[in-house]
């Protein structure tokens, strides 16, 4: 059950109150309904279209976003937490039962696990010999991931805010609100593409109309927002926690 928040408690007594007294006063009147926009940013009057635009522009404007959820791509799905900002991001990915930390500060990409994750990719690598022991070089360590290998592009995409936030914020198909709704306690206004199938979102109406939960078109997974504007340190890992690599990684 979700709590009610005590303002909307009290917003909800004074309209019924208001409405007593109205109805107490006025012949003819037959009800008296609270407005769900009342108290709110105001983007819940607007069309859809223009609750997207300014959406994705809250969205580009702040410096910070913690993001968490699945994002299904190319038949493959990616659990995510990250912490974006405009230089660089953190956080975990779990992909078919593997998991791993990302760090990317400006174009310094590392990737950091456990030594069975690293034995397995070489495994599947196939290359033999000196590098079947890559667990126990690469274990525990943040492995710098060099910009020419084929994983660079890919799981750096997962640390780039403005690349993540343009492509996801879009719902595709026609436009439509489907109602007011809550996430985590905080009142929001949906908008959906082709009725759903092509994406929903919930933006808030309380404060800046950020984006706080996202499911994607075509069942490509489900996504939360939030720490909207919160700082997080970034910084390259120490030398001694660090190897790089200094050609393709095992193949994943």
């Amino acid at each position: 059950m979700t709590a009610i928040p005590q303002g909307r408690t009290r917003r909800a007594t004074l309209v019924a109150a208001m409405c007593a007294l109205v109805l107490g006063m006025t012949t003819g009147l037959t009800g008296c309904a609270e407005d769900p926009d009342a108290g709110t940013n105001g983007v819940g009057k607007l069309s859809p279209a223009q609750i997207q635009a300014r959406t994705k522009s809250a969205a580009g404007a702040v410096d910070a976003v913690r993001l968490s959820g699945s994002v299904v791509t190319s038949g493959h799905t990616y659990k995510l937490d990250m912490r974006l900002k405009a230089d660089g991001g953190s956080g975990s990915v779990t992909a078919e039962g593997a998991a791993f930390h990302l760090l990317r500060v400006g174009e310094q990409l590392f990737l950091k696990a456990d030594a069975a994750f690293w034995d397995k990719q070489d495994g599947k690598s196939g290359d033999g010999g000196a590098d079947t022991a890559a667990g126990d070089k690469l274990g525990g360590k943040y492995v710098k991931v060099p910009s020419g290998d084929p994983s660079y592009k890919k799981f750096s995409g997962f640390t780039d805010k403005d690349l993540l936030l343009d492509g996801l914020l879009t719902l595709h198909g026609t436009l439509a609100t489907d109602g007011h709704h809550e996430q985590a306690g905080v009142r929001t206004i949906r908008i959906t593409g082709d009725g759903g199938s092509g994406g929903t979102l919930d933006v808030s109406l309380e404060g800046k109309p950020y984006p706080l939960r996202l499911e994607r078109a075509g069942g490509a997974g489900t996504l939360s927002f939030s720490s909207w504007g919160k700082d997080f340190a970034l910084e390259e890992p120490a030398k001694d926690e660090t190897v790089d690599y200094g050609k393709q990684l095992p193949t994943s």
